[in-house]
């Protein structure tokens, strides 16, 4: 038992000596060039339902058309199984395959709004206005994945 423990700490010193303190971007990892857009979003108690029908009545409506057209690659709605818990209880993210989806572009506003209706639009802002009602906005974030090597 005694000569296990030397073991493990002799393995354990040597790679605290081998290990890099630093690592470099491109030598030792990688950026994917997929993009994350998430919203960190506080739903009050009982009130997850309510937000939900109108975000599927805006939010969802509106990455359904952009993902219709290609300029986004996916999206996804993530709810916490413990609903009063830390500073979020729900996630709503947007994949882009790149940065460059990011930037405006005049022909995707077009395309875009070609099928979203002024009813559409009416429809959002109506519903939109009620959320601070239900819920608050905690954050947003770009996220890109860390391929390390």
């Amino acid at each position: 038992m005694k000569a296990t423990i030397i073991t493990l700490l002799c393995l354990l010193l040597s790679y605290g000596v081998t290990a890099k303190e630093r690592l470099e971007v491109y030598e030792d990892y990688d950026l994917g060039t997929e993009i994350m857009a998430m919203t960190t979003v506080k739903i009050d108690p009982n009130m997850s339902d309510i937000y939900l029908a109108g975000l599927r009545a805006s939010w969802v409506k509106a990455v359904k058309i952009q993902k219709e057209l290609g300029f986004i690659k996916d999206w996804k709605i993530y709810a916490s199984d413990l609903s009063v818990s830390g500073d979020f209880n729900m996630l709503l993210i947007v994949t882009f395959d790149n940065a460059a989806d990011l930037e405006p572009n005049q022909k995707k506003y077009a395309a875009f709004m070609k099928k979203w209706s002024e009813e559409d639009e009416k429809q959002a802002n109506k519903i939109s206005a009620k959320y601070p009602e239900v819920r608050t906005l905690t954050g947003e974030y770009r996220m890109r994945e860390i391929l390390l090597k």
